[in-house]
Parts: structure tokens; C-alpha cells; sequence
């Protein structure tokens, strides 16, 4: 459950104003095209993004790579263009490899609660600096995160993804933790 709560923790702080929140030796794949500006494995997704409410100007993680176990600092930029209003969501897909391990609709204005804020969201500039601690027990490998977020109305807030890759130095880790 930490895991998850992580997830959107940082993905609300991106899709609300614009994170990741993988830890350990990584290797972030990204398009220069579609990357979200700043210092971060966000992408846009590949779709068009004319008619987003939540223009993001830029998402800067500290550290990046995040590291397991440790504290993330998400800093988010943007503009709200229309009011995010109750009954906002986001489809969220969180995939290991293959696996996929999370694959939720959940109720947008509960989770930026997380980030310090609430609905309705009123237009405008809006900046959001969160921290979050990253679960040391995050396993290597390869993962995919694919956030669709839409206003109550279905328009759409924004898209985001993420592939982060995660080796297999984990001396610090110990079994007994698992």
C-alpha cells in the first residue's frame, strides 16, 4: 500500500501543477519530445495535449534518480487553465516488466490531498513543492507508470508516463526487511 500511496503522492503533485518515486541504481528512459521539462523521468503521453486543463512548465525531482529509502522533493509548475472540480480522476497503470501491479481509478481530489491541496482547484499559476519518503523494499527491474487524469466532466487534466529502469545493487537492503 505504501507503494501506491508513493505512486500518486508524487504523480498528484505533477498532474496538479506540474516525480517519480522509485529508489536504487536506475536508468531513466526517456523522448526529448514528449519529456515534461525539468529534471525528472515524466513524459508526456503520447497523445494530444492541445485541450489539457494543467499546462505543466516543469517537474525537478532531488535526488534524481530518486534513491529507496530515502526522502524525494518534488518540485511541480504549471497553470490550471479550468477548475479542477470534485469527481476528478485519475486512471493510474503501474507496471514491474510485465506484471502489472497497480491498475486503479482513483478519485483525484482525495489523493492531491497528499500534496497539500484540495477541490476545487480555481485557475491559475500554481506551484507545489512535496516530499515523500520512497519504500526501500521497491525491487529491481523495469517500471512503467501511465497516469490519464480527467476533470469531473471527462475533459482531459493531463497524461503522463514514466519507465524508470532499477538495478540490482541492493546492499544496503537487509532480506529480514522483505
Amino acid at each position: 500500500m505504501r507503494f501506491s500511496t508513493a505512486c500518486v503522492a508524487a504523480l498528484s503533485a505533477s498532474f496538479v501543477s506540474a516525480g517519480s518515486w522509485f529508489g536504487g541504481p536506475q536508468d531513466v528512459i526517456a523522448n526529448d519530445v514528449q519529456k515534461v521539462p525539468g529534471d525528472s523521468p515524466l513524459e508526456f503521453c503520447d497523445s494530444d495535449h492541445t485541450d489539457d486543463i494543467v499546462k505543466i512548465k516543469s517537474v525537478d525531482l532531488l535526488p534524481n534518480p530518486p534513491e529507496s529509502g530515502a526522502e524525494l522533493v518534488i518540485h511541480a509548475t504549471g497553470t490550471v487553465y479550468e477548475p479542477i472540480k470534485e469527481g476528478a480522476y485519475v486512471n493510474l497503470v503501474v507496471k514491474y516488466g510485465l506484471i502489472r501491479l497497480i491498475s486503479t481509478k482513483a478519485d483525484l481530489c482525495e489523493q492531491i490531498k497528499n500534496v497539500d491541496l484540495e477541490c476545487p482547484i480555481e485557475k491559475g499559476v500554481l506551484s507545489i513543492t512535496k516530499s515523500v519518503e520512497i519504500p526501500r523494499e521497491v525491487p529491481p527491474g523495469t517500471y512503467n507508470v501511465f497516469a490519464e487524469v480527467f476533470n469531473a466532466d471527462d475533459k482531459p487534466i493531463t497524461c503522463l508516463q514514466a519507465t524508470v529502469k532499477f538495478g540490482g545493487n541492493r546492499g544496503s537492503i537487509d532480506m529480514g526487511d522483505l
